[in-house]
């Protein structure tokens, strides 16, 4: 049996690497494919993932990325397309919600290849979201439907998708951070001297809003007083930086560093700032608070807990919050994600 997987983006890389390595294990009858359509191109968001998780060189790299959603969903589907009449799969790999994932889940469906979506089912319920409506195209278009946590397994139920498609397995994601955390190690770029906060900003929301990425980053300035804060910049918000932000920071601002020193960061640091779905996670597995820069998540199951907020839903400032949350008791509860064998159980329910 033959499976495309396609791949774009750094959360993607890492779930597929987990994948690979059961497909390899439970599944020997099964050949991958693996497509990098090119979504995150730079070097510091690709090649560096592909080396430490050992991921399997991609066999196409669609080389797409840099344009407007609009622009990369098109061009994405036309590339996977010609790669299906010329793998002739018997059936495609998405991940998340990306444009990746979207262009892949339309190019199998239309030439009739069965689609398997892992991370299906989340739900944000913000529509203005480009995310929001990868995922709910690509659940509605795939076959099998991976789900990580019971609520995802319910918002999929609640749309009308048979159940008998619907397998929940866990958080493949929880699957690389057991395997991969031990393997962690400390960035060159960073010597912290005090207790520090790891903090990252990406989403539009926050970038291409000017008067409240200025706010975010005056607040987070004002929280550098008191704390180390460590940002790996996403190129996109660099150039919104330099653009929007000139003055002075007193922030320790570094490239993008690569799977293995992000968990060496999650595991040193006090707490998070983000407005990562993946690392929203990764800050619960390693038992550390994190403030979330939204409004809503999809990782619901994370407000429950206690240790992790949203920050547009608190009127007070970001410095407070931080406060707030760094004297509470954590509590963990990792079972809301699976046993750390999600990914096994996708390979093995692959029919």
């Amino acid at each position: 049996m033959k499976i495309l997987t396609i791949v774009g983006a750094r959360p993607q890389f890492i779930k597929a690497a987990a994948v690979s390595r059961a497909w390899r294990l439970y599944r020997p009858d099964v050949n991958e494919i693996l497509v990098h359509t090119g979504q995150h191109y730079d070097a510091n968001m690709s090649d560096v993932f592909f080396q430490e998780l050992e991921l399997p060189a991609p066999q196409y790299h669609l080389g797409i990325g840099g344009g407007t959603h609009g622009q990369n969903t098109g061009r994405m589907i036309e590339a996977v397309e010609s790669v299906i009449l010329s793998e002739k799969p018997d059936g495609v790999l998405v991940f998340g919600d990306t444009d990746s994932t979207l262009a892949g889940a339309l190019a199998a469906a239309k030439l009739h290849v069965p689609v398997g979506h892992v991370e299906a089912g989340l739900r944000s319920f913000n529509r203005q979201m480009p995310e929001e409506i990868n995922r709910i195209l690509t659940d509605h278009i795939s076959h099998w439907l991976f789900t990580p946590t019971i609520t995802a397994t319910k918002h999929l139920k609640n749309e009308g998708i048979d159940a008998k498609n619907i397998i929940q397995t866990g958080d493949v994601m929880y699957d690389a951070t057991l395997f991969y955390r031990e393997r962690a190690k400390w960035p060159d770029a960073v010597s912290a001297s005090k207790p520090f906060i790891l903090f990252t900003l990406h989403r539009a929301e926050n970038t291409d809003n000017t008067q409240r990425f200025v706010k975010i980053f005056d607040e987070i300035n004002h929280l550098a007083a008191d704390f180390e804060v460590i940002f790996p910049v996403h190129p996109r918000t660099r150039q919104k930086l330099m653009a929007d932000y000139p003055g002075s920071m007193g922030i320790k601002l570094i490239d993008p560093v690569g799977y293995l020193e992000m968990m060496a960061l999650l595991h040193q640091c006090s707490m998070v700032i983000t407005d990562s779905g993946g690392l929203q996670k990764e800050a619960y597995f390693f038992e550390k608070p994190c403030l979330i820069l939204r409004n809503e998540t999809e990782w619901v199951e994370l407000m429950e807990t206690g240790n992790h907020r949203l920050e547009l839903q608190y009127p007070n400032a970001i410095k407070e919050q931080v406060y707030e949350l760094l004297q509470q008791n954590i509590e963990i509860n990792k079972g809301i994600y699976g046993e750390g064998n999600a990914s096994e159980l996708v390979v093995r329910n692959w029919m």
